[in-house]
């Protein structure tokens, strides 16, 4: 959880260049990224509270043990799902996120270890895993974010 917060500390960091963009790396902005990662972060920890452990069941996909394993997503192989794909957003609206983004986080650290998610690609993934995932989704996008504002060379 430790490596989570300080990426949010990063990420907040970064909101002052929202309106950054470079092509050459990504289509989006700063911004983007940035409103992408906080509503994949709220909507795992959403569907995580209102799971039901009694329901989960195990699967292996090797996309997920890939991903976990090197802790590395791939660039350019997937796309963002409607739910979690920004619509609008502007450096105000991303710091009120964020603040609500890092409340929440705080709620995993107490919540029965057996609820879990329903990832697109990777199955049902329980609350560790999760944490685990939001730390390498998230490292995926701070990495982008970093491209996308390194300077020209």
């Amino acid at each position: 959880m430790k490596t989570l917060n300080k990426q949010l500390e990063e990420l907040e960091t970064k909101i002052v260049k929202h309106n950054e963009v470079n092509e050459e790396v990504s289509k989006s902005t700063v911004g983007w990224q940035i409103e992408h990662i906080l509503l994949t972060i709220n909507l795992i920890i959403q569907e995580i509270e209102k799971s039901n452990p009694i329901a989960y069941k195990s699967s292996f996909k090797l996309s997920k043990i890939i991903v976990f394993t090197f802790k590395k997503i791939p660039r350019g192989k997937a796309r963002a799902p409607k739910a979690v794909t920004p619509k609008e957003y502007n450096a105000q609206t991303l710091k009120e996120h964020l603040q609500n983004t890092i409340s929440k986080i705080k709620s995993l650290e107490t919540i029965d270890a057996n609820k879990y998610f329903d990832h697109p690609y990777f199955g049902n993934i329980k609350v560790n895993k999760a944490i685990k995932f939001l730390e390498i989704h998230t490292n995926h996008h701070l990495k982008i974010i970093n491209d996308i504002v390194k300077p020209n060379t």
